[in-house]
């Protein structure tokens, strides 16, 4: 195993996680906060850190998806502890285990807290809780291969362990200019929600914090009622801008270069916006006579379905007191999440489409057995190990939800309260029902659950196995023989 390249990284995110640091010590300045001192000695440490284990260039640059998973997981366990420190160090939040899992769920863009009340926290520690979900909705490590110039061509394997979805591809032949592409959409969209928010009157402080929130589909909210107290007009700009953060970032880049028919032919974010209609449709007959009228209706309706296919996490009704039938439908947005190669968790409208497409084609063969069809998606053919792979995960998936589920249950909780906490933490989506509901918060949970949940939000968000293969002796068998050698 190549540890030189790993060092390598993990000194670089360092040093870009001190630079963010510094962002919400500029907004205790603006603020005359004094928290922000937290923030700027965090920074120096993790510049210093950084500075030490990059001084050496390692030898070899090119790495395999081995090296690519690891990197990326340790990544971002470095990401959340040193991101705690300023909220642990200035007793903001006074448990460390608190403070990390807020942190992690901001990084991982899950939107799950244990404060109940966040109004309490200072400017600069609300700013950097919402810049979390967007440094994470994209990716540290995509940002890493936009602005750091690594040479070698194996660096998709760092991209392709923490982009979601089941295949990543290149936009462009250099994976650095696909990473500079799909950040400059993304800042774009960023920008450009910030602008429609200021023109809703909304002040700027909450415009950027909202925006972070919406651009990573995290969902940390700065009030404690999230968006119920802004307009119905704030509330539709929310909600469009979830909606397009959990597009394929492909369909962008294609309609950036005027190919517009074939972005909207694109299958899965067809089935995408189907998914979405059918829900908010189900959702808004269900909740019309329990709302103030029509619109209002609509408005909650579009919004929580947004906001939960999306796993954002936002709210602007306390949905715990919906119906049965609009509950169930928002738990089962939960599985479905958004687009792959979007900011977006969940399993993916990608490999539900790879899944109901595969049990289709077992139908056929029972049908005529003698017929061979290839699974296709736009078009074209599905290779086998798209399938393969699917098929691993979602079984992987289904054993960590059930194991966790059962973990949690330790706690005494009801039913509930375990299976909503643990299906929004993995797929990153923030609410759940019972005790963890839109108006409640994860702060009940016991240490030993609170760890459980912050695995299960850092396997969703890396998609399990880059996490996994951190347990695997195998993965560090190579290392330790040859210091064994040495």
């Amino acid at each position: 195993m190549n540890s030189s390249i790993i060092r390598f990284v993990l000194g670089n995110v360092l040093k870009i996680e001190g630079l963010f640091l510094l962002l919400p010590a500029l907004v205790s300045g603006i603020y005359l906060e004094h928290e922000g001192f937290y923030f700027v000695s965090v920074a120096a440490v993790c510049l210093a850190l950084g500075f030490l284990m990059t001084r050496k260039p390692p030898e070899s640059q090119v790495f395999y998806l081995k090296e690519g998973c690891i990197a990326t997981s340790l990544s971002w366990i470095l990401l959340s502890f040193f991101g705690c420190l300023p909220f642990y160090l200035s007793g903001e939040i006074p448990s460390f285990t608190d403070a990390l899992f807020e942190t992690i769920s901001g990084f991982t863009t899950t939107g799950v807290s244990v404060l109940s009340d966040v109004e309490a926290l200072s400017h600069c520690a609300l700013f950097w809780r919402s810049f979390t979900h967007w440094i994470g909705g994209m990716g540290v490590l995509v940002f890493l291969l936009a602005v750091i110039p690594l040479s070698g061509g194996s660096h998709i394997n760092l991209m392709r362990a923490e982009s979601p979805g089941p295949s990543v591809g290149k936009l462009v032949p250099k994976i650095r200019y696909t990473a500079r592409i799909l950040y400059i959409i993304y800042f774009a969209m960023t920008v450009l929600e910030v602008i429609l928010l200021l023109l809703g009157k909304m002040p700027l402080f909450d415009a950027l914090t909202t925006s972070f929130g919406t651009a990573g589909t995290g969902g940390f909210g700065i009030k404690n009622d999230s968006i119920m107290s802004y307009s119905p007009y704030l509330q539709w700009v929310v909600t469009i801008f979830m909606i397009l953060f959990g597009v394929n970032f492909n369909a962008y880049y294609l309609m950036l270069f005027g190919k517009l028919k074939k972005a909207l032919l694109i299958e899965e974010v067809r089935a995408y916006f189907i998914i979405i209609l059918g829900a908010t449709g189900i959702i808004f007959f269900n909740i019309l006579n329990t709302c103030a009228g029509i619109f209002d209706a609509l408005t909650h309706a579009a919004f929580q379905v947004g906001s939960i296919i999306t796993t954002t996490g936002f709210s602007t009704t306390d949905f715990d007191f919906w119906p049965r039938t609009s509950q169930t439908v928002l738990v089962l947005l939960m599985f479905i999440g958004a687009c792959a190669g979007s900011t977006g968790g969940g399993i993916k409208v990608s490999r539900f489409l790879v899944l109901i497409k595969t049990i289709i084609k077992e139908l056929n063969s029972y049908i005529h057995p003698k017929s061979v069809k290839k699974i296709k998606i736009d078009g074209k053919p599905v290779e086998h190990e798209v399938v393969r792979s699917t098929n691993v995960y979602v079984i992987t998936f289904i054993i960590i939800f059930s194991a966790s589920v059962f973990a949690i249950s330790i706690d005494g909780k009801d039913l509930t309260t375990n299976f909503t906490a643990v299906a929004a933490t993995i797929n990153n989506i923030g609410p759940g029902l019972a005790l963890v509901g839109p108006t409640r918060n994860f702060g009940h949970f016991s240490i030993f659950s609170k760890f459980v949940l912050m695995f299960d939000m850092m396997a969703g968000r890396l998609e399990l196995f880059p996490l996994l293969i951190l347990f695997h002796p195998a993965a560090w068998k190579d290392l330790f023989t040859k210091k064994f050698q040495k």
